[in-house]
């Protein structure tokens, strides 16, 4: 397609971690009006290694709106 190597790479990386949050567990609180993710999810673990994000921040984002 064109692409160089080195940016086949990040593409494969993004795709990667895209999938691994689509697996994500997000376990529903309080009667479905709060949320939490596992802080030992595989697939979080390695959505942050693959984008190289902080664990906790994503963990506490992914669960609140602001």
């Amino acid at each position: 397609v064109g692409v160089k190597e080195s940016h086949q790479m990040t593409i494969f990386r993004i795709i990667a971690a895209i999938l691994h949050l689509g697996n994500l567990e997000i376990q529903a609180e309080r009667d479905g009006d709060a949320c939490s993710v596992s802080s030992e999810d595989k697939h979080l673990n390695n959505f942050c290694g693959l984008l190289g994000v902080e664990h906790s921040q994503m963990q506490h984002w992914l669960c609140h709106r602001k």
